[in-house]
Order: structure tokens, then sequence, then C-alpha cells
């Protein structure tokens, strides 16, 4: 469909733009060539405003009416790159830190991971005593050790961080995750400059990563700084990545987080102005043992202290390295449901008396329409302390990305390979929605809670499958017949011209 009726071609198609140029050189043979040059231009672009003009206003009634936005992609916000991180400080930073652990480690130095039995229950406080095996020497030996840790941290370094910025950790089957939410803080508003951190270059993506430049994200690796094979489990590069972040104040997403507000006001919210840090709750409360506040000197012995504290859901996080420079996992949380390094956050801060803030309101967790079956995590706006407003979506059960939703034969591609979609796969819980052109987040529950994020999302989908490094022909159909049939997408060529502000393609939704 056209804005211009029927009529496949715009009124000032090449073929009369050529034979206008035509014209006009016979008319004004009599002036010098420069003459010639700069009166045609003059009339090029008096004819090209007109044009632009006549797109804008000249939809005929009787077509349905459109709100036609070109991309952001289309548009870059022109936000300026980070700047380059000092490998050599950084790499310094780190091997000194490192040096201070080394020489003052836990004891015993491995704790054996074991799961409870079950997640469905929380735990009673004797099965949270007894779960892990650690003596009261090794208790005092890691406590005195600790103390001697935080004394020898250096201060501060000065001119080394600057700004803010959001940090993203992606990497293998979780970069197709990130697309969707760097095209989602692109969509939604947000200039905040990127850093996309991968863990080495077997990981870079370098077409993508100069694509991503012009739209102020910057790829980095964490290889650059530092030995990754000194890394245990994949929880730790997120704290290497705010660590070599080149920014001082951080936002940290998971890379399947997709922020459904703009997220730029955080840094002056007074929620993190008067604490540097701000963390959002889990669903549960703490399971740590005992021993646990004994070591990081928050009780005289093993102390049941933290044991209805609330712990902390990090797939986002506020951070201000200047306030917070001073910052074992099996200790925190011995394995019980939410294992990872959430709550190595917030044992820091407390640890070292230094204030944090922590989101009142609740997560909210969406359920995939029609069922009973969970998609993700909904965290509330940090600065809107009196009333739930959500602000992050946290997709970590049914994880969103265009590739993983509806690639077909993409087992094979030499990129990032995806085994199976979800369009394929007849027991992914989204397959029917995907093949029947459903909405997959509950429309009621969105429009109970004012929002409706799910087709913006999708215009970030459509940029990637169609209009991107990953683009896919197939995909790409894909893609935009369910955006047509489920939400009422239609697409056009717009005939507006780049120089006049023009967009090339875009993505219309029709109005009602």
């Amino acid at each position: 469909m056209t804005i211009y009726g029927d009529d496949p071609d715009p009124p000032h198609s090449a073929h009369s733009l050529r034979n206008t140029i035509k014209k006009f050189m016979r008319l004004h043979r009599g002036g010098s060539p420069r003459q010639q040059v700069v009166i045609l231009l003059g009339w090029l672009l008096l004819a090209l405003a007109t044009l632009r003009a006549f797109q804008r206003f000249a939809v005929p009634a009787s077509k349905p009416a459109f709100r036609c936005q070109p991309s952001t992609h289309k548009h870059p916000l022109h936000i300026s790159l980070p700047k380059e991180p000092d490998k050599v400080r950084l790499s310094q930073v780190r091997k000194t830190l490192h040096a201070i652990y080394d020489a003052h480690p836990p004891q015993p130095l491995d704790l054996d991971l074991k799961h409870f039995s079950s997640i469905a229950y929380f735990p009673p406080l004797e099965a949270i005593k007894t779960h892990t095996q650690i003596s009261l020497a090794d208790a005092q030996a890691t406590r005195n050790n600790h103390v001697e840790v935080t004394k020898k941290l250096e201060a501060y370094p000065k001119d080394l961080y600057s700004g803010q910025g959001i940090v993203i950790l992606a990497g293998g089957q979780y970069t197709g995750f990130a697309t969707t939410g760097l095209g989602m803080l692109r969509e939604i508003g947000s200039k905040l400059p990127i850093e996309l951190w991968v863990k080495d270059q077997s990981e870079d993506r370098e077409g993508w990563c100069a694509e991503l430049a012009r739209e102020g994200v910057a790829c980095r690796r964490l290889s650059d700084y530092m030995d990754t094979e000194l890394l245990n489990h994949g929880y730790q590069l997120k704290i290497g990545t705010i660590l070599f972040s080149s920014f001082e104040q951080v936002l940290f997403l998971d890379a399947d987080n997709v922020p459904i507000v703009n997220p730029d006001d955080i840094f002056t919210s007074k929620s993190f102005t008067e604490t540097g840090a701000v963390m959002w709750p889990d669903y549960w409360k703490h399971t740590g043992t005992p021993y646990l506040p004994y070591v990081v000197g928050l009780s005289d012995g093993p102390s049941e202290l933290l044991r209805d504290d609330q712990t902390v859901e990090s797939g986002q996080l506020v951070w201000d390295k200047r306030r917070h420079w001073k910052h074992y996992y099996t200790l925190i949380n011995q394995g019980w449901a939410g294992w990872g390094d959430k709550d190595t956050f917030v044992t820091a801060l407390r640890s070292l008396r230094e204030d944090y803030y922590m989101v009142p309101h609740k997560l909210r967790t969406l359920i995939l329409d029609g069922t009973t079956h969970g998609i993700g995590m909904l965290q509330a706006d940090p600065s809107k302390p009196a009333s739930y407003e959500p602000m992050f979506l946290h997709l970590n059960i049914i994880k969103w990305g265009v590739r993983s939703f509806l690639c077909e034969g993409c087992a094979d591609q030499a990129i990032d390979p995806v085994a199976v979609s979800a369009y394929e796969d007849p027991m992914s819980p989204i397959n029917r929605h995907l093949k029947e052109h459903r909405r997959i987040f509950d429309l009621q529950d969105m429009l109970a809670m004012n929002i409706d994020p799910e087709p913006t999302i999708w215009r970030s989908f459509e940029h990637v499958a169609c209009r991107s490094f990953w683009q896919d022909e197939r995909l790409c159909h894909r893609t935009r017949e369910h955006m047509e049939q489920t939400f009422g997408f239609q697409f056009q060529k717009s005939w507006s011209y780049p120089i006049l502000g023009g967009g090339g393609e875009q993505i219309c939704l029709r109005t009602i």
C-alpha cells in the first residue's frame, strides 16, 4: 500500500525528474555553468520540499489513517560514543585487586555448591544452618582476611572513569537477546551512551559493532583487560564489565533485560543521588548461611541477622563507582533459587556500612497470554516510591530475540546458530502464539498497568530482522507478517527524501 492510492510511483518519479532537468537546462542556456548549477539546485530543493509536504498531507480520505514513525534506527540520535577505557591502567587496577585477594584468601578455598532438594518451598532455618559445612576456625580466618582486604584496597583512581552510561553483557546466545534490549533503548528514546561487553574475540561481531557505533554503542571485550580463563563462572563477568567500563556511574542491564520506559533520568533520581546505588528486590528472602554476617563483619558470631532480608534481583542495578569503590557466592546463597552474583552487591555495601536504595515495590511476574506460564519479571521505576510504575522487563523465563523466536533453519548458520526457534519447536510455550499471530503478553494485564510494550518490542525485532547486520529475507517476512496480523502494523514505501528529513521505508501503525 502507498499513500498515493493505487499508483505505486510518486508524482515526481525518477523519469519525470530527468525530463524536468533537461527542460531546465534548455531554458537557462544563457547563464554560466556555475549559475545554471546553483539555479538548478534551488529548483530541485523547492520541488523536493513540495513533494515532502504533499506526502505528509495528501492521504486520501478513503484510506485508513496511519501513524508513520520512522524507526529511531533510521534517524540516529547523534549520541557520542563512550570514551575508550584506559586499558593499561584498568588492567593494573585488576592486577592490584587480584594480588590483594590472593594474599588474603577465604577459608576453605573451595566450597561445594549443593543445591537444595526443592525450591518450591522456602527452606526451614535448620536446613539453612546445616546446608553448607564450614568450621568456626575457617569462618574466623576468612573474617580476618576480609578485614585485611578492605584495609588494603586502594583509593578510588582519579580520572580513570567519567560520565554516565549503560553497560550490557552479551555473548553466545545472549547476543541475540541483547539485540532486543539495545533496540528498545533507542526506540523509547534513551540517549545514554552504551557499552556492549563480550568475553573475548570469539564473540566479536564486527559488522554489527560498526552498525551500533552509529547509535552511540561501543563494543568491548573483557579479554582486553584480563585473562578471562581465570573466571570460573559466567556470573563473574558482570562485575568485570562494571569495573572496566569507562563510566563512573553505571546502569547495568542483563542481556535479556528490556527497558519499557526511558531510564535516562535514573541518574538524577533522589534514590540514586542520595545513595549512589539502586537495587531491585527478587522473589525470595535470604538463604545465606548464619556464618555470612559474621564473616563480613555484621555480627560477632554466627547469626540469623539476614534471614528476613529480601534478596536482590540484579538483572538491573545502578552503581556509582566513586561512592562505592571498595567493593563468595556459595556462602551468600548456598545454591538455593536465584543463586549467582546478585546478593554480592548488597553484602559488600552492608559490610562496608555504605548506603544503598532498595526499590520498595515487589516485582511482578508477567504471564503468557492464555496460560499460567511465566514470561519474566517486571520491575518498578525507582524514582516513583509512592506508586508502582513499571520500568524494566527482565525476560528471564521466555527470553526475547527475533531469531530465537522466528528463525527457520538457523541451526546451520555460521554466526550465532539458533538450534531450534520457538516457531520451529512445537513444544515451545509460545509456538502457537507465533503461528496463530497472537499476542504473547496478556493485554488486560498490560492495560491494567497502563503499558503496552509488546508492539514496540516488535518494532525493534523488525529492525534486526530486516535492516541490520542480522537481516534475513525469510525472517524479515515472517516478522512483518506477525506484526501485521497481530498488531495492525502495515508497511509502505515512503517517497520522502533523506536530505529533507525523510526516512525511506517506515513502519506504519493503523490508528483507530
